[in-house]
């Protein structure tokens, strides 16, 4: 069985979108582009498409992946194309590879995340994010499934970088600021999502953004040591079936 590792992005208004929904969106995906997906053994068996390290609804994101496997041997230029075309817009397939050897998740070791913040203050901003680094520890409280848990944000940071900009729809209409927060964060058990490191701008800062965040994860894959960088998590993939030359996928933001 061949097996093709998928980048896509989620975007616009399918940031809303479930996990499960976009699930069900693939698996129709997949039967409409002729895709000959292998199924599981069992008295119910299931198409064999798995996901690794999907974001949380509500966020959009450059850099979601999945796995398919194929029962015959599949080009992947084609099946890029053709699943691209089948998805709704909003999912849009960005790369797919044959899987080499080793899992996919075990390389999705860090995420680049932009948190767009309307109408923030850069000032205050920059002062929550110079304190929230040089805590050694930020204890955040999330409501999980499981009820309210307390975890360390802070550990999780490798970097994270505070810049301004101009969101152009509302300059164009009310000329509103923008605060733009880059952060790069290790994933961990319980993971360490973005709004977790917003909350512990509160708690050390009390900066409180006065209205929701729009988040986007730029990059996932795993840490360039060479570089100080996130690494494209399928050039591995690349490399030994196509022998193409490994790259970053984006810069490290240090803190």
């Amino acid at each position: 069985m061949q097996r093709l590792r998928v980048r896509y992005a989620k975007r616009g208004r399918l940031r809303f979108t479930s996990h499960r929904d976009i699930s069900r969106a693939v698996e129709r995906a997949v039967r409409r582009a002729g895709i000959p997906v292998a199924f599981s053994a069992g008295f119910s068996p299931h198409p064999k498409i798995s996901y690794a390290g999907a974001a949380p609804t509500g966020v959009a994101s450059e850099a979601e992946y999945l796995e398919i496997g194929v029962t015959t041997p599949c080009d992947p230029d084609q099946v890029k194309q053709r699943l691209d075309e089948s998805l709704p817009p909003g999912l849009d397939v960005l790369d797919v590879v044959e899987a080499g050897p080793g899992g996919l998740a075990d390389r999705l070791e860090v995420s680049d995340w932009e948190v767009r913040l309307p109408s923030a203050d850069r000032e205050l901003a920059e002062v929550a994010v110079e304190k929230f680094l040089a805590e050694g520890t930020v204890e955040v409280e999330r409501l999980t499934k499981k009820g309210p848990r307390r975890f360390d944000a802070r550990q999780a940071v490798l970097g994270l970088v505070v810049s301004e900009g101009t969101d152009r729809i509302a300059a164009q209409v009310l000329g509103e600021p923008c605060v733009i927060l880059r952060m790069v964060v290790r994933h961990m058990t319980p993971a360490v999502r973005p709004d977790d490191v917003l909350t512990g701008l509160r708690l050390v800062a009390d900066f409180a953004p006065p209205v929701p965040p729009e988040v986007t994860r730029l990059a996932q894959g795993p840490l360039d040591a060479s570089t100080g960088g996130l690494a494209d998590p399928l050039d591995l993939d690349r490399d030994t079936t196509r022998g193409g030359e490994a790259g970053p996928a984006s810069e490290h933001v240090a803190g």
